[in-house]
C-alpha cells in the first residue's frame, strides 16, 4: 500500500498513512495526533534521473536558439540553463556574464566591460558566445 504524507491544519504536525489506490480520496484521514479532520496532503517535490546524453539532446534543440541575438535576457537564461544541465561549475565570470544577460546588458557592453573575460580559456570566451 501506498503511504501519503498530510499535515494537520489543526495541531500543525506532519503525519504519514497508508492507504490503498481504491481508499485515496474516498476515506477520511484523520490527524493521529489530535484526531483533527482539517488535514491537507503534502506532496514533496521529486527529481527525475536523466541521461547526460538526453540532457544535451534537449540543449541542441534548434527552438531554444531562435532569437537569441536580438535579446539579452533571453540568451542570459539559455546560458544559464546550459550551465545547470552541464552540472559544473562555471566560475564566478560566467555567474556574472549571465547576470548582466538576464538584467538585459548586451554581449558587446558586457564584453567591453570585461576586456579579460575568457584570457585565462580562449575557448571558453569563444564558447560564451563573444
Amino acid at each position: 500500500m501506498p503511504s501519503y504524507e498530510y499535515r494537520c491544519l489543526d495541531c500543525k504536525k506532519t503525519f504519514e498513512i497508508f492507504l490503498s489506490y481504491a481508499e485515496y480520496g474516498k476515506k477520511v484521514v484523520l490527524c493521529p495526533h489530535c484526531a483533527g479532520e482539517q488535514v491537507e496532503r503534502i506532496i514533496r517535490p521529486i527529481r527525475v534521473a536523466r541521461s547526460e546524453e538526453s540532457r544535451f539532446e534537449d540543449l541542441a534543440d534548434p527552438s531554444m536558439l531562435a532569437g537569441l541575438e536580438n535579446d539579452p535576457k533571453a540568451l542570459g537564461q539559455m546560458m544559464r540553463k546550459m550551465g545547470n544541465e552541464l552540472g559544473e561549475d562555471m566560475g564566478p565570470e560566467f555567474d556574472e556574464v549571465i547576470d548582466r544577460l538576464e538584467k538585459g546588458q548586451s554581449p558587446e557592453d558586457i564584453e567591453k566591460s570585461l576586456p579579460n573575460l575568457g584570457a585565462e580559456n580562449e575557448s571558453m570566451g569563444s564558447s560564451m558566445g563573444f
